[in-house]
């Protein structure tokens, strides 16, 4: 997707275990990409409460310039605090990184229930990852008032509209959905909607359509798939993409990728879950997922196609799901099985 990979030679790949169950679904993502015969050199880097635990910031300059070296890193759920303590070290590395497109696909998957179950949802949601209201800057003018100040900018816009649909191109997509508020955001949203209108008459091959963001909620809600590809701004993107994994099961099926020009970031987008840590039933699918999303990035589609297509037999078996996914099966009893049906 007009992404350089000079790193593919190489062959190394970062890997931030994460938080709570994090190093728990790495060891079984890592063990199941080793056992489709990809193999990397795991390069250890640390992030969230693990660095800060040892007076670091949430994400170390160290860790940072290592994934700008390597170009491409795998990450497990790491821990935000809500309302105060360290900053998220997943806002710290798309903003370090310039990892402009958030890429979050929803896709039914047959034996996990789900709202839409029975219907064959396929959505990707192409959000903007490093302005908006996530740029942080805020202020208290007054013990009563805190400001937070939206930032939007043609380049940032234009360049995620353009990548939303050289992607729906070389996925053989029929279709790119624009989110916005340009009703009442005139001047942000407005400039986001007239680049993507713009971007819109260079792909004529490709139908571009407009949705207002709570009307496309409630869309996603009553006939999903009518939609393909949604681009959006940072927020909208944040909240519509968990409201997608929640149609097809849930975030521990949701997977995720932070991609920018040189360097790209796979992640599994739910949370540390601290309070099942070490029990050994954390559901690594997410971050497996995301995993197959990086073996495409990096050309190997056939090891992505033998993953992706065993955690589809094991989920439509039903025998080995874990908890969350409303089986008994440990994480290690979940990797034992896709690793099987990967090497069948």
């Amino acid at each position: 997707m007009g992404i350089i990979k000079d790193y593919m030679s190489t062959r190394r790949i970062g890997v931030i275990p994460g938080d709570g169950i994090g190093p728990e679904i790495m060891d079984a993502t890592l063990s199941i990409l080793e056992a489709v015969d990809f193999h990397a050199e795991w390069v250890y880097l640390e992030a969230g409460l693990t660095a800060i635990e040892k007076g670091l910031p949430a994400v170390p300059q160290e860790t940072i310039d290592a994934i700008r070296e390597i170009g491409v890193a795998i990450k497990g759920p790491t821990t935000t605090p809500v309302g105060g303590g360290h900053s998220s070290a997943n806002v710290t590395l798309r903003k370090a990184l310039d990892l402009y497109a958030n890429v979050r696909p929803a896709r039914t998957i047959p034996g996990v229930r789900g709202p839409f179950s029975n219907h064959k949802i396929d959505i990707i949601i192409v959000r903007e990852n490093t302005e908006d209201l996530y740029m942080g800057i805020e202020m208290q003018p007054h013990p009563d008032v805190a400001q937070a100040i939206k930032v939007i900018t043609r380049p940032g816009s234009r360049r995620l509209c353009k990548y939303a649909f050289e992607m729906a191109r070389e996925q053989n997509r029929k279709k790119v959905t624009v989110v916005h508020k340009a009703n009442i955001m005139k001047l942000t949203d407005g400039m986001f909607l007239d680049e993507f209108r713009k971007m819109a008459k260079e792909y004529p091959d490709i139908k571009a359509s407009e949705i207002i963001v709570d009307n496309c909620c409630m869309q996603l809600v009553t006939n999903p798939e009518q939609f393909d590809v949604l681009v959006t701004e940072n927020l909208y993107g944040d909240i519509v993409s968990d409201l997608c994994a929640g149609l097809v099961g849930g975030l521990g099926l949701a997977p995720g990728a932070n991609i920018g020009e040189h360097t790209a970031v796979f992640e599994a987008v739910h949370g540390s879950a601290p309070d099942i840590a070490g029990l050994g039933v954390a559901n690594p699918t997410a971050l497996l997922m995301s995993a197959t999303m990086m073996l495409r990035h990096l050309g190997e589609h056939e090891k992505a196609d033998a993953i992706v297509n065993s955690v589809i037999r094991v989920c439509a078996d039903g025998k080995w799901l874990t908890v969350d996914l409303g089986g008994k099966a440990s994480t290690h009893e979940y990797k034992v099985e896709v690793i099987h049906h990967a090497k069948a």
